[in-house]
């Protein structure tokens, strides 16, 4: 079940989060951050913060947001995590699904990432299978824990008609 995230929720996901952040292979987050850094970049900032939940789990999330401003309202953006254990079952197609449609009730008109790093193959090719594009790639964008500096994509994808 995808709903929108509490704090309590983030609790739960707090291990999740800080270790995708720790790992240092798919956010450039600070793994210094604070819990309340964390909480407030993750779900206060954006529009919405939502949770895939299975019982008390919490196996997934992620946020939208406005990519820009003003004239560059109309393209949002999210970020995604799944708990490692979980990862693999499709969680992350169907939040990524979820947020297509709420980025559409909410009048946005594309989606793009910023930022998805070049070496990671699954979300990469997840997301081609889900009609992105890469639109950019900037070079040595990213300074992976395992394999030094790696490209990161820009990816984009028009939303509705």
């Amino acid at each position: 079940m995808i709903r929108e995230m509490t704090k309590a929720d983030f609790e739960v996901f707090w291990p999740t989060f800080e270790s995708v952040i720790n790992a240092q292979e798919t956010y450039a987050f600070d793994p210094e951050m604070s819990f309340q850094q964390a909480y407030d970049l993750w779900c206060e900032s954006p529009l919405k913060a939502f949770v895939f939940v299975e019982g008390d789990q919490v196996l997934g999330s992620y946020y939208i947001k406005a990519n820009g401003m003003g004239p560059s309202n109309h393209i949002c953006n999210c970020g995604y995590m799944v708990a490692e254990a979980a990862r693999g079952k499709g969680i992350a197609r169907q939040l990524c699904e979820h947020s297509q449609q709420v980025a559409i009730e909410l009048g946005f008109k594309a989606m793009q990432f910023n930022s998805v790093v070049s070496a990671n193959d699954v979300a990469v090719a997840l997301w081609q299978k889900l009609g992105f594009n890469i639109v950019g790639t900037i070079p040595s964008a990213y300074k992976h824990s395992k394999l030094g500096y790696v490209d990161s994509y820009v990816m984009h994808k028009q939303l509705g008609h």
